[in-house]
């Protein structure tokens, strides 16, 4: 995810404030400098409505900075990106900020610079820097919830890519796919059979619940298996196998160190167990004797409060000169 950044002469920065802008909710947080939460608030999302959008923005970092006495950058993690042509705001599923300059009507409501990333890359870079990932070279961050989304980061970098869309693993399809996975469900970008489709908390309800409008949980179907369904069972375990293939692309091209997961399909315990078992049939690592795919699978630390962390974290932990 490509982030703007605009340097102002002279500013000065006490604290920082991270904005993790959701559907139905937008949180605002206030990190010091050596990651302590010193305030965190969460608000509304005024649903399609743009200029309130702005607004509810700005109100909350008033309210953050009035609250801790203390004036901040602001970094700002949204479900889309800037356009590095445009800069007008795509691939956004929130769909009332697409083509909007998002990032100039933010700075000038708040009257100082704004950073802006993908809420996957604000959420790889909270774990990769104080999280389950912290210390790894190569991170791959995870958010596999209500859609499915990720980012890179490289040495304690967001890898942004030339198109802004660097980790966008969800719309890949599903690599290895089964006759009976074929096409695939539909997506809601056009095509069929993405990985969002598979993964994602409702397409797991889907493939336990084909043609019922029924949404279960991640722990709800987890659950049901732990009490011997066998629906449930084999919907986890052709779950389990899906998200083993589709990580296994991913570590066959970007070969990370660690690959950390959030949103809500995080909180099944026995994925952490059974991906890194099941993706050594598809890793192009195996074959000699005693390798190993070095790879760890983890949950995220900081749970749902990474988006809004990494946020604030697109500034760096000391003032501008």
């Amino acid at each position: 995810m490509r982030m703007i950044f605009i340097e102002s002469p002279g500013y000065t920065h006490h604290v920082r404030m991270g904005i993790d802008l959701g559907g139905t909710k937008i949180e605002g947080v206030a990190l010091a400098d050596d990651g302590r939460e010193l305030l965190r608030r969460r608000i509304a999302t005024p649903r399609g409505d743009y200029a309130a959008t702005i607004d509810a923005i700005g109100t909350l970092v008033e309210a953050l900075e009035a609250e801790t006495a203390l004036r901040g950058t602001v970094g700002v993690g949204i479900p889309g990106v800037p356009s590095p042509a445009t800069g007008l705001v795509k691939n956004a599923n929130s769909t009332w900020l697409i083509g909007r300059p998002l990032v100039r009507d933010l700075e000038t409501r708040l009257e100082r610079p704004v950073r802006m990333a993908n809420d996957a890359n604000c959420f790889a870079l909270s774990e990769a820097t104080d999280g389950a990932a912290a210390g790894a070279e190569v991170v791959f961050g995870v958010i596999v919830g209500t859609g499915t989304g990720g980012g890179i980061v490289v040495r304690g970098q967001v890898l942004t890519g030339a198109n802004a869309i660097a980790g966008e693993w969800g719309h890949n399809p599903l690599p290895w796919p089964g006759d009976d996975e074929r096409p695939g469900p539909a997506c809601y970008c056009g095509r069929s059979g993405c990985i969002e489709t598979f993964l994602s908390g409702p397409g797991l309800a889907r493939d336990y619940q084909p043609g019922t409008e029924t949404r279960l949980t991640a722990e709800e179907v987890e659950e049901r298996a732990a009490a011997g369904d066998p629906k449930a069972e084999a919907a986890l375990t052709r779950y389990e196998t899906r998200m083993a293939r589709a990580l296994a692309g991913i570590i066959n091209i970007i070969d990370p160190d660690v690959i950390v997961v959030g949103g809500g399909m995080s909180n099944l315990a026995r994925l952490y167990e059974s991906v890194p078992r099941l993706w050594s049939a598809y890793v192009f690592a195996s074959g000699a004797a005693g390798d190993q795919i070095r790879t760890r699978f983890v949950r995220a630390r900081h749970g749902d409060a990474s988006g809004v962390r990494g946020a604030a974290r697109l500034w760096p932990s000391t003032p501008h000169p």
